[in-house]
């Protein structure tokens, strides 16, 4: 598709190649996106690009163009409690650590402090949406606006009270409110995000299922993280979580599995019949030793597989890049398999398919004539990508957040030559830096 010759752009980006994600394995080399009202208009050669006006073009001679990762689970405030709680498995982190740390510690300002935190990394390492669980999502949605990123804000539901809620009828009220207020907003939207099934009783779970149908929503849950979570299932109710939650009316294509580690071929096939989402965390389950996914397996079986980084305090970075570096060779392991989750399948996993978790492949995902200009731009200066033989192979494989080098969302520049334009990077390492000095008083 070629814009009007007499319509103004509102930008042109001209790269040496395009990985667009669609159509599959799909490598497009000197060509130009054309962007107008945010999304993008066109891609033409580079030489028909240089005969339209344009408010801003941007020459990348030396660069890939790909869509922006969609970081489909994360905790963003957790940035704050980066490696305070390392090299203890999972019940403990959860229970000795982390709650203690949160019931001490959080607050609106923690929350906006620490989401500032995570903005700027995970813009600087080539992120465009992202999906959070945490209390206090209304701050972390106003970074996200101010910061101009794409964001879906799962709000957290629990039996028991925190410093966001007294209970599950207050938790569920204040996420309908949020929902409400963001309705008609072009970046966050508003999910249900139960923690998981052995902190939300079945009464919550079934209004939450409800709700989100009415509201045309995801719920997003820790499911099936580690083998005690299943285990203690057994033998308190008699049955694996993904069945009660099946029994409760929750898998369907609204349902997000996060985590899905301990997954039995019967479970997957039932999250195949119903067209629900896993959302993988290698590194935060290998490093609390929670279990592996069977990406190979669940995408075999048409299961829609995203990806997400999990907070900060289990992983202990968010760069998408390793994490799908990670996920993609990991998942060749689990399978005993070289060939399974190619490159191509890898990179939808991370961008597509993160899209599709949460509703939005329609905008969103690849980088397609009429979607939303969310783009990462990286850079091939750096010698782990030379020479240039596989675009696709060397985003996979050979790339860290460090080769990014601009990023737009929605056509607005959230970063350029490595340099934040949204957020302030002084500010919020000052912040981190008097949080840092609050923990080693405690």
């Amino acid at each position: 598709m070629s814009p009007a010759p007499n319509t103004e752009a509102d930008l042109i980006i001209e790269a040496a190649w395009i990985v667009p994600v669609v159509p599959r394995d799909a490598v497009i080399t000197d060509h130009a996106l054309v962007i107008n009202n945010r999304r993008i208009n066109a891609i033409i050669p580079i030489n028909e690009a240089k005969g339209l006006t344009c408010k801003r073009r941007v020459e990348l001679s030396n660069h890939i163009l790909m869509p922006g990762f969609v970081n489909a689970h994360g905790h963003t405030p957790m940035s704050l409690f980066r490696g305070l709680a390392d090299d203890i498995p999972l019940q403990e982190w959860l229970e000795d650590r982390i709650w203690p740390l949160e019931s001490k510690y959080v607050s609106r300002e923690f929350v906006r402090d620490g989401a500032m935190l995570t903005l700027a990394e995970i813009i600087r390492s080539g992120t465009t949406c992202f999906a959070d669980n945490y209390f206090f999502p209304d701050e972390v949605a106003k970074v996200a606006n101010e910061a101009s990123l794409r964001a879906q804000l799962a709000c957290p539901v629990l039996d028991f009270p925190t410093v966001w809620a007294q209970g599950a009828d207050e938790y569920i009220s204040q996420t309908t409110q949020l929902h409400d207020d963001y309705r008609s907003s072009e970046l966050v939207s508003i999910a249900f995000g139960p923690h998981a099934p052995y902190t939300v009783s079945d009464k919550p779970l079934q209004r939450i299922a409800a709700l989100a149908e009415e509201l045309d929503v995801p719920i997003h849950i820790h499911m099936h993280e580690n083998a005690r979570e299943v285990s203690d299932a057994l033998a308190s109710d008699g049955r694996r979580p993904l069945t009660r939650m099946a029994d409760l009316g929750l898998v369907s294509p609204r349902l997000l599995c996060v985590h899905a580690t301990q997954l039995i071929d019967d479970e997957i096939r039932l999250l195949s019949q119903q067209g629900a989402n896993v959302i993988h965390c290698p590194s935060s389950n290998l490093k609390l030793a929670s279990g592996l996914c069977e990406v190979d397996k669940l995408l075999k079986h048409d299961v829609n597989v995203a990806l997400g980084t999990d907070g900060a305090a289990s992983n202990n970075d968010l760069d998408m890049f390793g994490e799908m570096h990670l996920m993609a060779l990991l998942s060749k392991a689990v399978a005993d398999n070289a060939a399974a989750v190619s490159a191509q399948q890898a990179l939808e996993i991370a961008t597509l398919n993160g899209a599709k978790a949460l509703g939005m492949e329609r905008d969103i995902g690849s980088l397609e004539v009429g979607k939303f200009a969310d783009i990462c731009a990286v850079s091939l200066d750096h010698l782990s990508l030379t020479p240039m033989n596989n675009p696709i192979s060397h985003l996979v494989y050979a790339s860290n957040g460090s080769v990014v080098s601009h990023v737009w969302c929605a056509g607005s520049l959230l970063l350029e030559d490595g340099e934040l334009q949204t957020l302030d990077l002084s500010l919020i390492k000052e912040r981190a830096a008097r949080w840092q000095a609050k923990f080693a008083q405690a």
